[in-house]
């Protein structure tokens, strides 16, 4: 049988009867370093630690006003199989998890809300090239339960350490439940969102600056345009889907999320359209700026073109003399006269000047 058909299979036995999972036993699959932290809250306050998730699931089931978050990193299929039969998740949610690279969305399976955000950082460089990364996104997965919460986060970065703690320092907004982990979580990762969307601004205005530059117009490099609107694209992928899923958590009553905190997901939902819009503006600016430097380009190799038309029109018209006269014919006009050659010469230089002044008059050279 298949990794994936194993998920499934057991997923779908802790489906049968989330309630009733046995916490008498250890989950069949042992988590080791995936766990970044396990931590139960009452009343939204943090609880001493366990020294297991079933214990901790145990005892926030044993008190009706706590839940268990539990954080893990990049777990395995046969990892995070224990986990999938402890808290009852669906099959196709699980699948998800273990696997990264879904796209954003937010889906409710029961009573539990699974929902996949895209986390993005910039990467600090020097100075953006053809191969620079400007970009770097990761996946955080959130099971949101009656009792608890579970993330699952793929990628270097979206660590959620510094997140716990603003929440363990605000046990108000705790006491809501896991929807209120769930609220800070897609809070952190927008303004993620809105962070790297002004630092990309600024490599914006670079290439802008460069492209349109009057000292140096040809000196901007195409490559770096096509580089950066990839990384934009990359943003927008993780950016753009995200809208629809949370405009409907913040509008349609879920039996999962507190009323008041349903609240708050409309003021992220607000930044989030912000975002969008911004991201949306920087692409058609991206694409003038391509346009603009095509066009650069273009009118560039004209001016070259003109030259070299110019100086070939010039050189023309003493290789015609000199080709006349090299012919060699024995009865040519002037061909002995005393003065035929300083004539020659100077009907030559006359003829160049004149084309080499109405050149220049006309912005050919």
């Amino acid at each position: 049988m298949s990794m994936v058909g194993n998920l499934r299979k057991v997923a779908n036995l802790a489906l049968r009867g989330r309630r009733r999972v046995d916490l008498s036993h250890p989950a069949r699959s042992p988590l080791g370093s995936t766990v970044v932290n396990c931590v139960v809250y009452r009343d939204g306050v943090r609880r001493p630690g366990t020294a297991s998730v079933e214990e901790a699931v145990r005892h926030a089931r044993r008190h009706r006003d706590g839940f268990v978050w539990l954080g893990l990193h990049e777990p395995g299929a046969e990892e995070f199989a224990g986990v999938a039969e402890l808290f009852g998740l669906h099959p196709l949610a699980v699948e998800d998890a273990v696997h990264a690279h879904q796209r954003p969305k937010i889906e409710q399976y029961d009573d539990v809300l699974f929902a996949v955000f895209k986390t993005v950082t910039y990467v600090e460089h020097a100075e953006l090239t053809a191969t620079s990364e400007v970009v770097d996104t990761g996946e955080i997965m959130v099971f949101t339960g009656p009792d608890f919460v579970v993330t699952v986060r793929h990628g270097r970065h979206g660590s959620l350490g510094p997140l716990r703690e603003d929440l363990e320092a605000h046990p108000e907004l705790l006491a809501k439940g896991p929807s209120a982990v769930l609220h800070a979580i897609a809070d952190h990762v927008v303004d993620d969102y809105v962070s790297v969307a002004d630092a990309v601004q600024s490599d914006l205005d670079q290439v802008e600056s460069d492209v349109f530059s009057t000292h140096s117009p040809r000196t901007a490099d195409a490559g770096r345009t096509y580089q950066l609107k990839r990384e934009l694209l990359e943003l927008k992928r993780a950016v753009a889907p995200l809208a629809r899923p949370l405009d409907r958590l913040a509008t349609e009553p879920r039996s999962c999320v507190d009323k008041e905190i349903q609240a708050y997901f409309r003021d992220v939902a607000d930044h989030l359209a912000r975002v969008i819009e911004q991201v949306n503006s920087f692409d058609a600016l991206l694409d003038s700026i391509l346009q603009a430097h095509l066009a650069q380009v273009t009118v560039a190799q004209n001016e070259d073109m003109r030259k070299i038309t110019a100086w070939a029109a010039i050189i023309a018209v003493p290789t015609m003399v000199c080709g006349v006269y090299g012919m060699n014919f024995d009865h040519m006009p002037e061909l002995r006269w005393t003065f035929g050659y300083p004539l020659v010469l100077g009907v030559i230089a006359t003829v160049c000047f004149t084309l080499h002044r109405n050149f220049k008059r006309n912005g050919w050279l």
